[in-house]
Parts: C-alpha cells; sequence; structure tokens
C-alpha cells in the first residue's frame, strides 16, 4: 500500500489510504492514511448503511487537504460494526460432532446452486479452483490436514500454490459455499446467526476450528502463519 501510494505521489497522483491496522499505517507511514476501528472486511462500516459509509469516505478524502504526509487520521469508532463472533465464542449444537461435514456439502448444493442463478453467477467461492461439487475431495484433504498428517495433499492443488495456502484458499472456499447456500436457504438469517450456524451447528465449522488448532500449534512457522484468521 506505502509503496503503491509514493508511486502514485511521485507522477503527481494523490493518494489515500484506508488503513485497518494502526500500527501497521504509523510503521510503513503512507502520504495520507485514515485509520477505522473496524473489523476486518468491514472498511467502511456497516453493510447497507451508506451514510455512514460516506462518512466514512468523506473522512478519507478530506486528507487530500494535506499537501505534504505522511498524515495518519483516525475515524472515531461512533457505528462501529458488532465484532461476529469466532468460533472459540460459539458454543457447539449436541449434534455438532456427530455431522459429516461432506454430506452437508451434498445436502447443501442445491440451496448454493439456486443462490449463484439468483444472483446472475456471481459467488464468492473459487479461490482453490475445485469446483463446488468436488467439494467431498476438499473436506477429505482439510480432514487430513486437521490431523497434522505432513503427506496430506491434492492433485489440483495449482502450480506455484503453496499447500500452507492452498488449505486457506479451500477453508475459504469451504466457508463461502456455506454461507451463501445458508442464505439462500434461510433469506432473512443476520450475519451474526450465520456465523453461529456455521461454527456451532455444521461439521464444516468444527473441521476448519480444529484445522486450525492443529496448524497453529505446528513448529512449522508457515504452516502457523496459514492458522490465522481461518476460524473466524
Amino acid at each position: 500500500m506505502s509503496v503503491l501510494a509514493r508511486v502514485f505521489e511521485e507522477h503527481g497522483i494523490a493518494t489515500v489510504a484506508i488503513a485497518m491496522v494502526r500500527e501497521h499505517a504509523a510503521r510503513v507511514k503512507p502520504p495520507r492514511a485514515l485509520f477505522v476501528p473496524f473489523f476486518f472486511g468491514f472498511a467502511l462500516g456497516n453493510p447497507n448503511d451508506p451514510d455512514h459509509q460516506h462518512c466514512v469516505l468523506r473522512a478519507a478524502f478530506d486528507l487530500l487537504q494535506h499537501s505534504e504526509g505522511p498524515v495518519l487520521a483516525d475515524f472515531p469508532d461512533d457505528g462501529a460494526p458488532a465484532i461476529m463472533p469466532q468460533a472459540s465464542q460459539v458454543e457447539a449444537d449436541a449434534e455438532q460432532a456427530t455431522r459429516s461435514a461432506a454430506d452437508e456439502v451434498t445436502a447443501l448444493r442445491a440451496f448454493y446452486e439456486r443462490w449463484v442463478e439468483n444472483h446472475g453467477g456471481r459467488t464468492a467461492v473459487g479461490l482453490c479452483g475445485i469446483p463446488q461439487r468436488r467439494f467431498r475431495g476438499v473436506i477429505r484433504f482439510l480432514e487430513v490436514c486437521a490431523t497434522g498428517e505432513d503427506a496430506a495433499d491434492m492433485d489440483e492443488r495449482p502450480a506455484g500454490v503453496s499447500k500452507p495456502q492452498f488449505i486457506r484458499y479451500c477453508v475459504d472456499d469451504l466457508k463461502a459455499f456455506y454461507y451463501e447456500a445458508r442464505m439462500e436457504q434461510h433469506k432473512d438469517a443476520d450475519e451474526d446467526s450465520l456465523h453461529r450456524w456455521f461454527w456451532g451447528s455444521t461439521a464444516a465449522g468444527k473441521l476448519v476450528a480444529d484445522l486450525a488448532a492443529t496448524l497453529n500449534e505446528s513448529d512449522d512457522p508457515v504452516l502457523k502463519g496459514a492458522a490465522y484468521g481461518l476460524a473466524r
């Protein structure tokens, strides 16, 4: 971010950045940055709140009044989105441990495909490159990874993508698949209920939480780094 901003500035293009981690912005010193006290994924605040989002954008663009930097301003935390529950904050229901993630994927497939159809083909699934109709294989791969088995891998892993990064791609795709299917199945579901359902009721939620715990205990710093943010 800071490097690109400096390149643009050297060519006469003024820049403004929105920073999610204040410490990082303070260290890299972009020309102009607005720190927002929101959690990752909500850089402009709550979704479906255009008035508040416009306030964030106005505060960012106001930094253009400074002809020189670095400038780091703080946006007030009024109206900050509620922090969504992470896996460790959700109590599992009595049936979660008995469910099969592979069977869940099959059962949710029709809802997911209807979601994609109803949204003009748009979906957040696709990072790992494996079609969702073959996600049972992704489940098996992640289940082996969760045991700490170093040999776990998939032939479909793209060349040039490390296994730790591929694990993250698979988890992100799996989460997106579940959430989009659930939103199609329960159109009135809010964000809190979606998170609590995934982490507290699904076998996939338990699998991802177990996988994150296994990676976090690894002596390999790359694998340990891959655990960051998986279970949230």
